[in-house]
């Protein structure tokens, strides 16, 4: 067997950087101002809720390996139109949403940058260009380089961990059963599962690893377990320590060394929230060359390199988020106000997954397929108004690729 490719850990380490990105050090914060000590329940509740997803994901990208990731499962479930809209959903959603994130994970190094206001859109162009330097050679490299930052975050948690958290427990506040709160934590829930939107982007990744059959299950399941242990461990240190610093776990680690937390933190943040948007412009890469294939896009899109990378649309990619950066530079737009109807077209793919998950694998899997389906269910209804951005990407996309279909059966000789 050949031992080019993405190992099981190396693919956990990917999982975990694309999840924990820019909220690793931010989120904790948030459970914690909305459901007090009851954050650190809310953790383990998203932690073993998102388990059965990930296991899905895992399930169908292992027996079904494709770069198009969910839009092949929908396709050899509900047909090739279905996986077709799902597809470009996620071709056209992407680019905004990764833009999104690298305008955010700018915020972590900006108190580093002496008027960094000023240099924001170089800079955010400039990581583009690291972008497309890291897929170039393919995911070895991306999956060696975010093994070694997951073990850094992790080495870092693990200090404060026993510098404070194991220490002093004496000082942390104990959840007492009177004050409980359900909408509390069910608004604490909320919040944490945004934490763990992207568990699908592994799945355009399968052709990527050694042995996807019996690697990137593991991979997912480990990634996902590591990100609920971090998260789990920050809300912990936040509710312990407390902060009246902005960004709490940097007052956190300020306290352990008397400052340096807004760099070492801030250096951390940063390289998370690169991570993320590095896993999603390999994913929606992949997926723009295999839809050339299908004749779906042109199919000047088609072309690997000798790492077997494909080029052109890594670069078409990564000129559309160049592009956005700049729109939104010139036009003094925030994009952070569309990532909740970003998010929205994200659950429209996850129900699709789970509902060809069903239909798919085997019967003994039924039931984790339907506890998937439900959890995707409820996230939809949390989303609320905010899925009409997803329905209304739905109604373009619909007949555009309808008539393109009937256009390409019509054109195939009898």
């Amino acid at each position: 067997m050949s031992h080019k490719g993405i190992g099981r850990w190396q693919g956990a380490a990917l999982m975990a950087t694309t999840l924990l990105g820019t909220g690793v050090f931010i989120l904790p914060q948030m459970t914690v101002a909305v459901a007090g000590p009851w954050a650190l329940l809310a953790w383990l509740l998203l932690t073993v809720a998102v388990l059965p997803l990930a296991f899905t994901f895992g399930l169908l990208a292992s027996r079904f390996p494709h770069a198009t990731g969910p839009a092949h499962f929908a396709a050899l479930a509900f047909g090739e139109l279905t996986g077709r809209i799902l597809g470009l959903m996620f071709l056209l959603v992407v680019p905004l949403g990764a833009s999104a994130a690298l305008m955010i994970t700018f915020e972590f190094i900006a108190p580093l940058i002496p008027q960094a206001q000023q240099w924001r859109l170089p800079v955010e162009l400039s990581l583009l260009g690291l972008l497309w330097l890291l897929n170039y050679r393919g995911l070895q490299l991306s999956a060696r380089l975010q093994f070694g930052l997951t073990l850094l975050i992790i080495s870092v948690v693990l200090l404060l961990l026993l510098a404070f958290g194991l220490l002093q427990p004496q000082n942390l506040q104990q959840p007492s059963l009177p004050d409980f709160n359900g909408s509390a934590l069910a608004a604490a829930c909320a919040i944490a599962f945004w934490s763990f939107l992207g568990v699908e982007a592994m799945t355009h990744l399968a052709n990527d690893f050694r042995d996807a059959s019996k690697d990137l299950l593991p991979a997912l399941l480990r990634g996902c377990l590591v990100v609920g242990a971090i998260y789990i461990a920050c809300s912990y240190l936040v509710l312990l320590m407390g902060s009246g610093h902005p960004v709490a776990m940097i007052g956190v680690f300020n306290q352990l060394l008397g400052g340096y937390g807004e760099l070492v933190l801030g250096v951390l943040g940063f390289c998370s929230g690169i991570a993320t948007v590095n896993v999603y412009t390999a994913s929606v890469a992949r997926s723009l060359a295999s839809f050339s294939e299908q004749g779906i896009t042109p199919a000047f899109f088609q072309q690997k390199n000798r790492h077997q990378m494909p080029q052109r649309a890594l670069t078409a990619i990564i000129s559309a988020m160049a592009a956005v950066l700049l729109l939104t530079w010139f036009s003094g737009q925030q994009l952070e106000d569309l990532i909740s109807w970003v998010n929205g077209v994200f659950v429209v793919i996850y129900l699709v997954s789970m509902a060809a998950a069903y239909k798919l694998l085997p019967d003994r899997y039924k039931a984790v397929s339907l506890v998937s389906l439900a959890l995707c269910l409820l996230l939809a209804v949390a989303i609320a108004e905010h899925m009409l951005y997803a329905l209304l990407l739905i109604a373009l996309i619909w007949p555009l690729l309808y008539m393109q279909q009937k256009k390409q059966r019509l054109s195939v000789p009898l």
